[in-house]
């Protein structure tokens, strides 16, 4: 059954997506609410980066729908727009399982580059930089001023003028997540946020997420391994299974649902009611 979301910022319809003879997300249908915490979990291999990559146009999807939900009743149909119109005018943004960072430049240099679009508008692409015209000192400007204010939130303000490479692992998570935030997205797509977290580190980026979420106002909708993390903050959970959807609803009803433990467990189908009858001895014992 479909966790109900009154006000989504998100919604994917009948989404299937093939490689050749693989179907590696298989009929799949959910909403993200717009100022929630959206988890999307599942075993290796369920299908989840392939939904990220459909969703932020890495992927053309074979079939459904993908449309982002902005206030007004603005909508755009995801899998239409080319990768790069998705942050910049569907505000959808995202991170990566593996950190893609400028490396060679600092901090505050990897900030200013994830509002390279703003600025270049801002300079009429490139002359209103040149001739130092106002419009672009004022966005410039602007621009500064939020990189710095994402540096204090992530705590690296301290490192502003160090080369993103010389970060630690869990500093160089903070940073991908500040730039993406320095896009002013609506929608924040984190793949694996915790990946390599100590649990001093998962617990500062639950500390970021739910921040972003409140203060912010932004839907966050993650993969994510680290079931503390899931747990600890999502609003709303949809488990994936081979590219099918199995589950989708809060926290407490994801714990005890029986295909979400067989699917982890590595438990064959018939064995599933084996699962469900424990659980129900475990809660009325």
């Amino acid at each position: 059954m479909a966790h109900l979301i009154d006000d989504p910022i998100l919604t994917v319809e009948h989404l299937n997506m093939r490689f050749g003879g693989l179907l590696a997300v298989d009929d799949l249908s959910f909403s993200a609410g717009r100022r929630d915490i959206t988890a999307l979990i599942g075993p290796n291999g369920a299908g989840k980066t392939t939904v990220f990559n459909c969703i932020t146009g890495f992927y053309k999807p074979t079939e459904g729908r993908i449309t982002a939900h902005h206030e007004g009743g603005e909508k755009y149909l995801l899998e239409r727009m080319d990768d790069f119109k998705i942050p910049k005018v569907a505000k959808v943004a995202r991170t990566f399982q593996n950190i893609r960072l400028f490396g060679g430049m600092t901090v505050l240099e990897n900030l200013m580059v994830g509002q390279h679009n703003t600025l270049m508008i801002a300079s009429n692409f490139t002359f209103g930089g040149i001739f130092g015209l106002s419009g672009y000192k004022r966005a410039e400007k602007e621009a500064l001023e939020l990189a710095e204010y994402w540096m204090e939130q992530t705590g690296l303000t301290y490192r502003a003028d160090d080369a993103a490479s010389d970060l630690p692992y869990g500093e160089q998570r903070k940073l991908e997540i500040a730039r993406a935030m320095c896009t002013k997205p609506k929608l924040l797509c984190l793949d694996e946020p915790a990946a390599g977290l100590n649990p001093r580190e998962s617990e500062e980026l639950n500390k970021l997420l739910l921040f972003i979420r409140k203060e912010r106002d932004t839907g966050i909708l993650l993969i994510e391994h680290d079931m503390n993390v899931v747990m600890g903050i999502s609003d709303h959970i949809i488990v994936l299974d081979y590219g099918k959807k199995i589950a989708d609803g809060t926290p407490e009803e994801i714990r005890n649902d029986p295909s979400v433990i067989a699917a982890y467990l590595g438990v064959a189908d018939e064995e599933v009611e084996e699962v469900e009858h424990e659980i129900e001895e475990g809660a009325s014992s």
